[in-house]
């Protein structure tokens, strides 16, 4: 999606408490347009009814939102956020559906839009001028009010793809390519998606010295290896190079603490065999997160097969 060429201001939306706001009757309107058993509706009823139990014992009764934690909760919480999904397909098809239309709509200064959407994080790709993309305020905010929710009024905001964003954990920008003057739009890690997993790596390397070296690499290992398979898909070499630098300076602090009267010779020769300076022991080698394949998806824009019957349709 952000692969579409001139959509280049971007609405973020950011959703105010999404599951604690979400109405009760507006979500069951949507459900029942797809699930026709009454059964089922009867439980998810129930389920979003059943209160809360706050930390004094006391049984609250639960007007709006969904539970927090509950198994039902991210998808119900998906149902009233596909109004979202509803309105923009709705207009697309409406006024933009095709490229004549498209053409005709730019001639006269009007916008296009895209929305991206996963749960409750989204952005709208905007065709046109800020002002244009400023304008999604009222009527994003239109939208969600039908099914009880609102936008964050300091978190909602309208950059320019050239300023960059943040979606998913990564960072979105359109920038000048190395080495060369033309522009392309990059994405990789964003600094809050750093930061987190190095908190992740520091706590790690805190744990007890008297475990024994294995353990704390398995765990590592895979702290890194499901971080670095998530953001593979972008720009990350780098940013993978960098953690591995910093999770063996991790790993040597751990290791000074745990023999504080050793050498680093002594630890090299205890702890890499090898002497390639990889931290292993009982054949865990700590991973190096920059040995991770880049695996760039093709862009597939709307085109993306859904299993799902279309709105309106009961099952």
């Amino acid at each position: 999606m952000f692969a579409l060429r001139g959509y280049e201001w971007i609405f973020e939306g950011d959703i105010a408490a999404c599951f604690d706001e979400i109405d009760h009757t507006a979500l069951m309107e949507r459900l029942r347009r797809r699930v026709g058993d009454r059964r089922v509706l009867h439980v998810v009823k129930a389920f979003l009814k059943a209160g809360l139990l706050d930390e004094a014992g006391t049984d609250r009764e639960t007007v709006t939102g969904t539970p927090q934690g509950g198994i039902l909760s991210p998808l119900l919480a998906n149902l009233a956020l596909s109004a979202l999904d509803d309105y923009f397909v709705d207009e697309w098809q409406r006024v933009s559906a095709t490229h004549t239309d498209r053409t005709r709509l730019r001639r006269h200064g009007l916008p296009t839009f895209r929305l991206v959407r996963y749960a409750d994080d989204f952005v709208v790709l905007v065709h046109g001028t800020r002002e244009q993309a400023e304008s999604l305020w009222g009527r994003v905010a239109a939208v969600l009010d039908t099914v009880g929710l609102r936008l964050t009024s300091d978190k909602t905001k309208v950059v320019h793809i050239d300023e960059g964003f943040d979606f998913l954990g990564f960072r979105i920008k359109r920038d000048v390519k190395r080495g060369g003057s033309r522009r392309y739009i990059y994405t990789y890690p964003s600094r809050k998606a750093v930061a987190a997993i190095m908190r992740k790596v520091k706590e790690a390397t805190r744990q007890a010295i008297n475990d024994p070296l294995s353990r704390l690499l398995r765990h590592l290992n895979l702290v890194l290896q499901g971080w670095a398979n998530y953001f593979r898909h972008g720009s990350s070499w780098d940013t993978f190079a960098y953690l591995g630098y910093y999770a063996w300076l991790r790993v040597g602090r751990w290791m000074r603490r745990k023999h504080p009267h050793r050498s680093w010779r002594w630890l090299r020769k205890r702890y890499s065999p090898n002497h390639r300076w990889h931290p292993e022991q009982d054949g865990v080698t700590l991973l190096n997160p920059a040995t991770t394949k880049i695996v760039r998806y093709r862009y597939r824009g709307a085109v993306i097969p859904s299993p799902w019957p279309r709105p309106g349709a009961t099952i």
